[in-house]
């Protein structure tokens, strides 16, 4: 059954009667441009095919109770409420209700509309967005969320709007100090497009990408070594970049270049230091990715993919095991480049791949990963896609 169906059979079983409509958003794979969006810095994601889809219809009480096929127990509470329970009883509400419920929130704050105005809304929602994999189910769930309200509560938010009502929900109502290019990456897909994001502005500039043109497929290759960014490892390392923006005398790292680099070492301690080294580096790489897209095609940002990954390995410290094996031996069987993708500390890789290898490079890595002892990866490829929006 595919995730719209289920959304919907599960707001029948839910409410009863067949819901007013159903919204849906894409998950993400960033191409390049890791850890450099809460730096105020520049990412390249894209928009996935995979898409959590969410069915609404309206109540009369005020009230807002959400359901999802991952976990049926309903979730209700008084539109009146979001605001006592938000950021300070969040752990009242189960972790993955506060994504939808915190977006309503968020919409509601960002807007200044008073609860009392807008309807009630049943949402019962269903994913095929792999969880955990580092292909950001956070902000499919957000963006269905957003869109399916924006809507009918009459809104009027564009999308840049909706993705800042997503990434405060994730940052005060989850708790995941987050940067927003998940979400800008949600809102603003399109086919055979990556989004080249400032992440300081919010200027978005929709790039083609050309893999489909070029005989290329991404491979997504998750480790299915899960992680949360709730935890303490994500934080540790956003703490370390303002530590290091601080000594730097700068807003955020976003402000460096590689010539401040040297300056930097001498006034950080190593761990500190190689943090800021893999963001300043890692936006440089971002930068570069587009301009080689635009002048040279997609064939010529491999060696970029591959420097992404080391860094993040070496410096930035947030790749596993699992992470480096898929990568090197993605390489070793013909990817023209390859890098873990998302927060780190599990979830997935990326190859970029000719069309004719993608079996070829598949069977290494599950035949790698049976040699380690490790799970079994899911391997897939996915093809940059639209964004969210009503079906």
């Amino acid at each position: 059954m595919s995730a719209a169906s289920a959304a919907s059979d599960l707001f029948v079983s839910l409410t009863g009667a067949a819901a007013a409509g159903a919204w849906s958003a894409p998950g993400r794979v960033n191409l390049i441009g890791e850890h450099t969006d809460y730096n105020d810095g520049f990412v390249f994601p894209f928009a996935t095919p995979h898409r959590t889809h969410v069915a609404l219809g309206e109540r009369e009480d005020g009230r807002i109770r959400v359901v999802s096929t991952f976990d049926v127990e309903p979730v209700e509470v008084a539109l009146a409420d979001l605001d006592a329970l938000f950021p300070a009883r969040r752990d009242e509400i189960v972790e993955w209700a506060r994504y939808p419920l915190g977006v309503a929130w968020a919409l509601l704050q960002a807007t200044g509309t008073d609860p009392a105005s807008v309807t009630g809304v049943d949402l019962a929602f269903a994913s095929d967005v792999p969880v955990g994999a580092g292909l950001s189910s956070s902000a499919a769930i957000e963006g269905a969320t957003a869109s399916a309200l924006n809507d009918t509560w009459g809104l009027e938010l564009d999308r840049v709007a909706l993705a800042q009502a997503g990434r405060r929900a994730e940052n005060e109502a989850v708790g995941a100090p987050t940067g927003i290019m998940d979400q800008m990456a949600s809102m603003l897909g399109r086919a055979d497009a990556g989004i080249f994001l400032d992440c300081r502005s919010l200027d978005a500039v929709v790039t083609d990408l050309g893999f489909a043109a070029a005989g290329l497929e991404l491979l997504v290759m998750d480790t299915r070594v899960k992680h949360s960014h709730a935890t303490g490892g994500y934080g540790e390392r956003r703490a370390a970049c303002e530590r290091g923006a601080e000594l730097m005398g700068v807003p955020a790292l976003r402000d460096l270049s590689v010539d401040d680099l040297a300056r930097a070492a001498e006034l950080m301690d190593d761990v500190t230091f190689r943090r800021v080294k893999h963001v300043v580096t890692e936006n440089q790489r971002v930068l570069d990715a587009v301009r080689t897209l635009r002048e040279q095609g997609p064939r010529a940002i491999g060696g970029l993919l591959d420097a992404s990954h080391t860094s993040m390995r070496d410096d930035f410290e947030i790749s596993v095991p699992e992470l480096d094996l898929a990568v090197e031996t993605a390489r070793a069987a013909g990817a023209i480049g390859a890098r873990m993708t998302g927060g780190g500390f599990g979830g997935a890789a990326i190859a970029l791949v000719e069309r004719d290898a993608v079996t070829e490079v598949s069977v290494a890595v599950e035949n790698a990963f049976d040699e380690a002892g490790y799970s079994a990866p899911h391997l897939f490829t996915v093809a940059p896609s639209a964004g969210a929006g009503r079906d």
